[in-house]
């Protein structure tokens, strides 16, 4: 049955678009905040502060070469083992590239712990710590020493070139001594040594020796292969405690789809989304095994590192602290794999295409004004409306940051203008985040954030765009360039790109309405525990214009007739029908002056008052008179009827909004 056409009709207005992991993270600090870590029962600070301003550091004197060393030895006069050793040294040398330094035990054993690092800056004011997450090769400013700077404490914390954990396990006293040993391998600079502190830690007797080992069935993975990682975790033979209440946290990176995974006997639990594997004990000369199989979902040439590290145990350790995320103790442990195949520069989407035969609407960075450290601006687009641009991050941002400028250019020329952000992260877990906030929605929109890269020892580069219209979730599409790759809506740098190279480019395409942009920027796990200072840009925006999509749906049901009445009636004479007209859209921009008319046909009767409006056919519950005029016209629906023509009216309509309207006939 033809029950009459509805149309419609509209003015368009103007606008025509790891917290599970920190979860984890936070349980096994709370864990570690109650129980005990390393097994460090008493440390010893032994101090030789003899200088050297007569006779400096030099390489006349002390060049590196056998038997020109500067020397200085420790007095250590009591016997024990050790568990943990350090060493702070303070000393003034212009371009302390210059120096190398060994440190060796009485037994013998030599280590060496720096190795011609820093370049051109001056001084060394550094305590040397194998549980520090970052080396000293990555120390490149200047520090403070001069007869009167007093250590310790130092002016900064590294990890030494090569591990002091060789020591461990080691007598304090012997036939020989513990030896600094300091030379310079290049003419020009010389320096006093003004101080070094030697601390070593004994091993307690009640202690759990943990250590854990990690390995994977491929390293060299195709893109969607199988893979099996088999982690391994340990109660050395000479331990003299059972360790109950471990913990084990191995969180899959992104690039890895978990599939399954299986406990050995004793082995306790692993949950998938935080990554910890409990065990309820472990004794002495036992090991504990975690299976865990997964599928490659990374594309060609990204590297992978998956961690497992001890993170919580009812006894200290002798050798390691627990949740501290020290590469070389021996409760820690990796494993790498590169995914095979050469990366390539991805294409990104067309956006011509996304949007039409309309031209977009270019946000330019080029002449904008940004007062260099605020973190909320506000700009005007032609076409578009008023855009809000708000940055919070976990720590401050580095002087002069936010700000316009040039100091990345992604391969577009020298000068050109975008976006700077500069952290200085003490973290892994530390992002800054930027909230993009539109006036209305548009139909889609596409951007690139310059030099999303790596850092040996340094950063490791994450980002995670994340849009939404109208509150639900828009994922956009991440195209990588070499020295980065992208898993989903996340883009992580594993490669080096200066800041005038495309190579470290992502471009971000929304090709489905956004009205609002999230950019989380922060590191991967790969980059060291103290990642430092990092910096990318966020560059020019191009925006599908908005517009509006609207559609009219009609629906009816017979509500009843005179012969079954409420009970499966039929449309005959004398029935009740009730229509909805259904008025939605779901276009990107806001229209104005919306009205839907129905035409009632000639073989039923409009019910007098049946009018009612709302959101969608269900909860249309708001009664409707039958005239034009009166404040039920705009609240925020109205509806009429004169004759035999309904109309149904909305002053205006956002993007993915509806409005219906449902009213009864008589079948004559």
């Amino acid at each position: 049955m033809n029950w009459g056409q509805t149309f419609i009709t509209d003015r368009a207005s103007n606008f025509a678009s790891n917290a599970l992991l920190r979860c984890a993270v936070l349980l096994a600090l709370m864990l570690a905040a109650f129980l005990p870590s390393a097994a460090h029962a008493q440390t010893t600070q032994y101090t030789n502060s003899t200088d050297s301003a007569v006779g400096g550091i030099n390489d006349g004197a002390t060049a590196c070469s056998p038997g020109n060393y500067f020397v200085r030895t420790f007095a250590v006069g009591t016997s024990y083992t050790v568990s943990d050793v350090n060493i702070g040294v303070l000393l003034a040398h212009t371009w302390r590239a210059d120096l190398r330094m060994w440190l060796s035990s009485p037994a013998g054993t030599r280590i060496q712990i720096v190795n011609s690092n820093g370049g051109s800056a001056d001084n060394f004011n550094v305590l040397l710590d194998s549980a520090i997450g970052t080396s000293v090769s990555t120390h490149s400013a200047n520090d403070t020493a001069t007869a009167g700077t007093v250590v310790p404490g130092y002016q900064r914390d590294f990890a030494p070139v090569s591990s002091l954990n060789a020591f461990n396990g080691e007598s304090s006293t012997g036939a020989g001594q513990w030896t600094l040993e300091i030379c310079d391998d290049a003419g020009g600079d010389s320096g006093t040594f003004y101080q070094a502190d030697l601390f070593l830690s004994q091993v307690p007797t009640n202690y759990a020796d943990l250590s854990v080992t990690k390995t994977v069935s491929n390293a060299t993975p195709t893109s969607g292969a199988a893979i099996q990682y088999v982690v391994s975790l340990n109660n050395a033979a000479s331990s003299p405690q059972t360790a109950t209440g471990v913990v084990v946290s191995d969180l899959l990176p992104l690039g890895l789809t978990y599939t399954s995974h299986t406990v050995s006997a004793g082995g306790g639990t692993y949950t998938l989304g935080t990554g910890i594997w409990a065990v309820p004990s472990i004794a002495p000369n036992q090991t504990r095994t975690l299976t865990i199989n997964a599928t490659v979902s990374a594309t060609a040439g990204a590297t992978i590192t998956n961690v497992a590290e001890v993170t919580a145990s009812s006894h200290s350790d002798i050798d390691s602290t627990v949740n501290n995320g020290a590469t070389g103790e021996d409760d820690y442990a990796a494993r790498s794999l590169t995914v095979a195949g050469t990366r390539v520069a991805g294409v990104p989407p067309n956006l011509s295409v996304i949007c039409g035969p309309n031209t977009p609407i270019v946000f330019d960075w080029d002449g904008k004004a940004w007062t260099a450290g605020t973190t909320n601006n506000n700009y005007t687009i032609t076409g578009l409306g008023l855009i809000n641009y708000a940055l919070t991050t976990d720590v401050a941002f580095v002087t002069g940051s936010p700000a316009i400028n040039a100091t990345n250019t992604g391969g577009n020329g020298a000068g050109q203008q975008s976006l700077f952000l500069n952290m200085n992260n003490s973290s892994v877990f530390d992002v800054s985040t930027t909230v993009l906030t539109l006036p209305t929605a548009v139909p889609g929109m596409q951007f690139t954030m310059f030099d999303i890269d790596f850092g040996a020892g340094q950063w490791a580069d994450k980002v995670t765009v994340t849009g939404s219209f109208n509150g639900a979730t828009v994922i956009p599409t991440l195209t990588n360039n070499t020295a980065n790759y992208v898993i989903g809506n996340t883009a992580i740098g594993d490669g080096s790109s200066s800041g005038d190279q495309v190579f470290g480019n992502v471009v971000v395409t929304f090709s489905s309405p956004v009205d609002t942009v999230t950019i989380v920027y922060g590191n991967h796990t790969t980059a060291p525990t103290n990642p430092g200072n990092q910096f990318m840009n966020i560059y020019d925006f191009s925006y599908c214009s908005p517009a509006t999509n609207l559609s009219v749906t009609k629906i009816s049901q017979v509500v009843s007739d005179p012969v079954s009445g409420t009970t499966n009636p039929k449309a005959i004479p004398g029935a009740v029908l009730q229509y909805c007209i259904l008025v939605a859209n779901a276009g990107s921009a806001t229209v104005t002056s919306v009205s839907a008319t129905d035409n009632i046909p000639g073989n039923v009767t409009y019910t007098a008052a049946s009018m009612k409006s709302g959101a969608n056919c269900g909860s249309a519950a708001t009664v409707e008179d039958d005239d034009a005029t009166g404040a039920d016209e705009n609240d925020p629906f109205g509806a009429s009827i004169s004759g035999t023509s309904l109309v149904a009216t909305a002053a205006t309509l956002g993007p993915a909004d509806a409005y219906a309207l449902t009213f009864q006939v008589t079948v004559d």
